[in-house]
């Protein structure tokens, strides 16, 4: 095999490849063989049937065909190696030349990763919100809690908003009984609209022991479509009582003895996160700078590539809940190009990220244990709510594994970024890492 590379942009290379005729051989015996265990012939044994006959049979083309797409990965593979290329993403090929008993010529285009200088990391500084707490949030988190521990008491009156009533429901449609459209003591918020559209109201006003009908329309069943009249009875009305806020709520729902060291630690809660949001948004601000610094080129062939994987993404998830792309559009009221030059920006944004860390990975030539692997592994398995040997299997059989490998290496590198560069508040106060460490200690001892 001979072969050249032409540079055709900072991220991307043509290399022309030569495989005479004598190399291809082994693909061309293995076609043979391969397409031979296809075909039966009468006469011939499975496996057993002369190239001559197969030639006949199926053509010496698609032979041919089939060895070539088995030798141009392989060859494409000794060239890169051959010139030491960092490519990435998939080669676009070209057959230039080729006929039965001459030489194999063919080009192909891939992207390679381009030749970046980083910056001085201690130059890189960012500025971001400062941390304040209103007493309104911590008022929010107070009456979280609240309601978790409510309790629901009986009363002798019409139910209202926010009461909970037990009732019995009945659909006909022209006085036919809906299949599985009658149901009996069941609990339901009044204004919570999670029944059936117009119950909410026809509830409103009724005591224990009234009922009344509204008209609803059904969504599923054999009458989807149809008008239904439902009859409503009411069993009885509940109000949701929420318990005081002293002391002893404090020791009801906390660890804490007053309620004033149970707000002390909500606000130490609600400050930890906003620490983390200001170090995660420190993160994006030095990125975008260090990747415009370092003016970061972007692969087409990989943003292409990346686009098109978000955007089916985006459409397994819409088909989940049973959405289409059109409903999306509808509902974010933007264009499909609109949605595309989104897709675009990010992807070439996270492209560029990615290349900018790599080249950081490579120069401070960042190392990955296998105890590091093994914790992204468990950490993503228990996303996936699958057992991690399991998962790990999983990304083995799709070639995966190697990528997560470059994703925890790149957030290893990302991590060092963030130990070097100057993070200050609005208001000149030095940001560190600190909630970052304390968050991810937590996280650590629950998992164990």
């Amino acid at each position: 095999m001979k072969s050249t590379v032409e540079t055709l942009s900072p991220t991307r290379v043509r290399l022309a490849i030569e495989v005479p005729f004598v190399e291809l051989e082994p693909s061309l015996k293995k076609a043979y063989r391969e397409i031979g265990q296809q075909i039966q012939i009468p006469g011939f044994r499975k496996g057993k049937v002369p190239p001559a006959i197969i030639d006949q049979r199926v053509g010496r083309g698609t032979v041919l065909n089939e060895a070539v797409q088995e030798a141009i990965p392989q060859n494409i593979l000794s060239a890169v190696r051959e010139h030491d290329l960092k490519t990435l993403g998939r080669p676009e090929v070209e057959i230039t030349e080729f006929n039965d008993g001459d030489s194999l010529n063919f080009t192909a285009e891939v992207d390679v990763r381009p030749e970046i200088t980083v910056p001085d990391l201690s130059s890189i500084e960012v500025t971001v919100d400062e941390l304040q707490i209103d007493d309104s949030e911590i008022d929010e988190q107070v009456n979280g809690l609240r309601e978790r521990f409510a309790t629901l008491k009986t009363v002798e009156r019409a139910a209202a908003e926010g009461d909970y009533v037990q009732i019995d429901l009945r659909a006909t449609v022209d006085g036919e009984e809906v299949p599985g459209g009658s149901a009996t003591n069941i609990s339901h918020e009044v204004g919570s609209k999670q029944l059936l559209p117009g119950l909410d109201e026809a509830v409103v006003g009724l005591s224990a022991g009234e009922e009344t009908t509204f008209t609803t329309q059904l969504v599923g069943g054999d009458f989807a479509g149809r008008d239904a009249e439902v009859l409503v009875t009411v069993r009885t009305v509940k109000e949701k009582e929420l318990p005081e806020l002293n002391d002893e709520f404090a020791q009801l729902a906390s660890e804490f003895d007053t309620i004033e060291e149970l707000r002390g630690d909500l606000r130490e809660r609600v400050s930890r996160g906003k620490r983390v949001e200001q170090i995660y948004a420190a993160r994006d601000k030095a990125l975008e700078q260090l990747v415009e610094a370092a003016s970061v080129p972007a692969p087409e062939g990989v943003i292409r590539d990346e686009v098109e994987s978000r955007k089916q993404a985006m459409v397994d998830q819409l088909e989940r809940i049973g959405a289409s792309m059109e409903d999306y559009l509808a509902a974010e009221e933007k264009t499909e190009e609109q949605i595309d030059a989104e897709l675009n920006d990010a992807a070439t944004q996270g492209v560029k990220v990615q290349l900018l860390l790599d080249t950081l990975a490579d120069a401070e030539d960042v190392q990955v244990s296998d105890d590091e692997f093994g914790h992204e592994i468990v950490h993503r398995a228990q996303r996936a709510g699958m057992a991690p040997q399991q998962y790990y299997d999983q990304l083995v059989r799709s070639g995966t594994a190697g990528a997560v490998y470059g994703d925890v290496r790149r957030g290893k590198a990302l991590a060092s970024v963030m130990e070097r560069i100057t993070i200050k508040d609005s208001a000149g106060n030095a940001v560190t890492m600190d909630a970052l460490r304390e968050a991810s200690e937590q996280e650590h001892s629950h998992e164990h």
